[in-house]
């Protein structure tokens, strides 16, 4: 029997899952980390502990559970939050803590620099999104202005995923899905690296080598063995952005499919087909095959925010069961939470706005409201923060075709009722929904020859559907919602 190893790196949590040909799972593993916050607009992790560590600890996990010989496993993919930026020496050593994706803000003198210099229209023709928190380009800039002493010890520019690679095989690599969003330095029409529009950011060598996602990188090396108990010579993949193996996890592959993962943020990619879709209000990069291509959009925090009340006003809760009694308290309130609006912006906010200056905020309170009125105004604050994303892809006709959930938060069925009935779409939740290890496992056995990308639909069929709902509450209250930020935005920045 052949075995396929997934691992996937998020903002607060590392999981691994092992499955057979058949996707089965073998066997399942966790490992917690934190997100480091050390100022106001900066989102860090620790590469070689939150990183490589917790990769270690889930397959080492993983092998003791099942009992698996590691020859047996047929090739290993892993994925990772992303976009970051982790320059790291000649040796692979990182060089500062990894800067995360579009939750650190930290680059807003960059953009606005590169922008003047090179021009938001030309940015956007050349690499197909606009430079934003998401972007590396401007990140890279800001390590090269702050950092220069260790600016010139950097060897390679890496993300999350291109150092486990690198850690398992030696290769210095990166998907072109990942490498879209490095921008200004990832052309769109080439499908390489450029400097076309600025040289002042970074040498192109110091770039990762470009691969499609489930191209095989190279093999698990003597020494990475001995750390992780695999076998040597196992095969890798390049592997991807930990949304995007969300993605394949639930099957979303057809033009006009659209994956809705519920976690720390918000994160949502459309597949296009073979249209490439370029709209500043959104994110552009090619699939994770050639000729195929995506659109993304995102919420800064999402689910952030449950843990965030949970933590600061439900202490009197057990953490075990907190989520389940909020949950039950929220059901008592009514749609539209009692007349209270809530702005999810408590790290700015990304797609549609792309405002790293909004703030979060509560309005409407008054003393007959309960905890369970706020708990479910912040959950319809996401929701309607994600109905902004849908209607965006109305407006420039890509009106989702399937809406497929994933991620942790799909445990959250007023989460997931509040996000059908505001964005007023049906969503699909799959039998498995472990997320992206599950779908590296996938891109794993794919990548070999084991796996076909239709085969998806027997690994993970669906397993119920949740229909929209919406009423003229839902309506209005999405309208002041709307309302609400634009009224409140010149406070926000003021403060």
């Amino acid at each position: 029997m052949k075995v396929f190893l997934g691992v996937d790196i998020g903002t607060h949590e590392s999981k691994g899952t092992l499955v057979d040909e058949t996707g089965t799972i073998l066997a399942y593993a966790a490992a917690p980390h934190k997100m480091i916050v050390p100022r106001p607009g900066w989102a860090e992790h620790r590469a070689e502990e939150d990183w490589w560590g917790d990769f270690n600890a889930v397959t080492k996990e993983l092998l003791a559970k099942s009992k698996i010989n590691p020859d047996a496993i047929a090739c290993v993919a892993t994925s990772a939050i992303g976009p970051c930026m982790l320059p790291v020496d000649a040796h692979g050593k990182p060089l500062i803590n990894a800067v995360l994706y579009g939750v650190d803000t930290r680059a807003e003198e960059e953009i606005e620099i590169l922008n003047t210099a090179i021009g938001p229209e030309r940015i956007m023709a050349k690499c197909g999104n606009a430079l934003t928190s998401q972007s590396v380009g401007p990140k890279i800039l800001w390590f090269k202005r702050n950092h220069p002493d260790l600016f010139e010890k950097t060897a390679k520019i890496l993300t999350s995923t291109s150092f486990l690679v690198h850690r398992l095989t030696g290769e210095y690599v990166i998907d072109h899905y990942s490498a879209a969003n490095f921008s200004p330095l990832y052309d769109i029409e080439t499908l390489d690296w450029t400097s076309e529009l600025s040289d002042e950011i970074v040498d192109l060598e110091r770039l990762p080598r470009l691969l499609w996602s489930a191209d095989i990188a190279g093999h698990i090396t003597a020494q990475a063995a001995r750390e992780t108990g695999l076998s040597e010579g196992t095969p890798v993949t390049a592997g991807t952005i930990d949304a995007a193996a969300e993605a394949v996890s639930v099957g979303v592959r057809h033009n006009g499919d659209l994956m809705m993962m519920y976690g720390s943020s918000i994160f949502i990619i459309q597949v296009t087909g073979d249209r490439r879709v370029n709209d500043p209000r959104l994110w552009y990069a090619p699939w994770l095959r050639e000729g195929t291509h995506a659109s993304m959009a995102g919420l800064a925090t999402s689910g952030t925010l449950t843990h965030w009340f949970r933590d600061r006003f439900a202490r009197d809760l057990p953490k075990d069961n907190a989520f389940a009694t909020l949950a039950e308290e929220a059901a008592q309130s009514t749609p539209g939470a009692n007349g209270l609006l809530f702005l999810p912006y408590f790290s700015g906010v990304r797609t549609p706005i792309h405002d790293s200056k909004a703030k979060g905020a509560i309005f409407g309170l008054n003393l007959t409201h309960s905890r369970g009125d706020v708990y479910r105004a912040i959950i319809e604050g996401i929701a309607m923060g994600t109905a902004h994303v849908i209607e965006t892809y109305r407006d420039i006709n890509q009106a989702p075709q399937r809406i497929l959930a994933v991620g942790g938060g799909t445990k959250n069925r007023l989460w997931l009722q509040a996000t059908s009935d505001f964005s007023d779409l049906s969503q699909i939740v799959a039998e498995k929904t472990m997320g992206a290890s599950y779908g590296n496992a996938f891109l794993a056995a794919c990548s070999v020859g084991m796996a076909k990308p239709e085969d998806i639909d027997d690994w993970n069929p669906v397993k119920e559907v949740i229909p929209a709902e919406r009423t003229s509450v839902h309506a209005h209250h999405y309208e002041l919602f709307r309302k609400f930020y634009e009224d409140s935005r010149a406070v926000a920045h003021a403060l």
